[in-house]
């Protein structure tokens, strides 16, 4: 059925007809964003955090997101957990952060599409003797990352050796934000006060605009009383920050690392796959709606 309105056309009832001289808003273009750069951090070890670096990771490259690694841990365990042998590594983050190579010359593509990795070696446990004398020594990889400002990555994620040293000091002034995971388990509350006391000299000292993105509970068994009852101890003292969901003890995501795979290449089915799948799927939409965050330069 059709009417006229008063501008004098004829238009499906229920239709709005826009005044003479009415034009759509004009879509504002933006330039690309730069990366958001993450700092996965405890110095705490054996906390699931190496774990939760590939395994977001690679859910994020699965839902369509570009990412990129960097393993600044001497351990090299993101390395040789995505299936990247030594013999293999071109260069590494020592020749980025102690020789001052690009960072190109050290990024390798994995066997996930859309995720790439700069590996680590050995010879980075001694960057911080190497250093000593480097005026800003704190800033080397921040040096470094400049190269991707225009890059068409959405994500660099950085693994951080479990200590506070001048390795984890140069992946947090280089982030914007930092995921802390956390065991279930007494000793981590403890540690997680240190790290907090860290984040706020850091702060004040050398990355102002630096976040908590997220707090991330991992090996999680729901036998044990105390398990739950760290859970709740986090949740009470930082609320919103906590990432759903708990990431449950899982036999899969233990193998996956030997096999040289991400769960969700190894075991895609397991209760392990699938709680970091959503894992996964939560911070990238926290960090999205974000726009603060999101549109910020790559660097304070």
């Amino acid at each position: 059925m059709f009417h006229g309105n008063h501008y004098g056309e004829t238009a499906t009832i229920g239709t709005p007809v826009p005044p003479p001289g009415w034009a759509p808003p004009r879509r504002r273009i933006i330039g690309r964003m730069p990366p958001l750069v993450l700092a996965f951090a405890n110095q705490k070890g054996g906390v699931g955090k190496t774990t939760t670096v590939i395994n977001v990771a690679a859910h994020l490259a699965e839902i369509g997101r570009r990412v990129l690694i960097i393993d600044c841990d001497p351990q090299a365990n993101a390395t040789s957990g995505l299936g990247i042998a030594r013999r293999d590594i071109p260069a590494s983050t020592y020749d980025v952060v102690v020789l001052g190579r690009p960072i190109a010359d050290a990024r390798m593509q994995t066997s996930i599409p859309g995720l790439d990795l700069v590996p680590s070696d050995i010879a980075l446990a001694g960057a911080e003797i190497e250093l000593v004398g480097v005026a800003r020594r704190e800033k080397r990889l921040s040096y470094a990352l400049e190269a991707l400002a225009d890059d068409p990555l959405d994500y660099v994620l950085l693994d951080c050796p479990p200590s506070l040293g001048l390795l984890t000091v140069n992946a947090v002034v280089a982030a914007r934000a930092l995921v802390v995971p956390i065991q279930c388990e007494f000793y981590a509350l403890e540690g997680l006060g240190l790290l907090t006391h860290t984040i706020s000299l850091l702060r004040r000292e050398l990355n102002p605009q630096l976040r908590i993105a997220g707090i991330v509970l991992t090996l999680h068994d729901g036998r044990l009383t105390l398990a739950s009852q760290v859970v709740d101890e986090v949740r009470k003292r930082f609320g919103d920050l906590v990432l759903e969901p708990v990431i449950p003890r899982n036999v899969r995501l233990s193998e996956a690392p030997s096999y040289g795979l991400p769960i969700t290449a190894y075991a895609p089915g397991s209760r392990g796959a699938d709680a970091y799948r959503e894992l996964a799927v939560n911070l990238d939409a926290r960090l999205q709606a974000d726009v603060e965050l999101m549109a910020a330069p790559l660097f304070a």
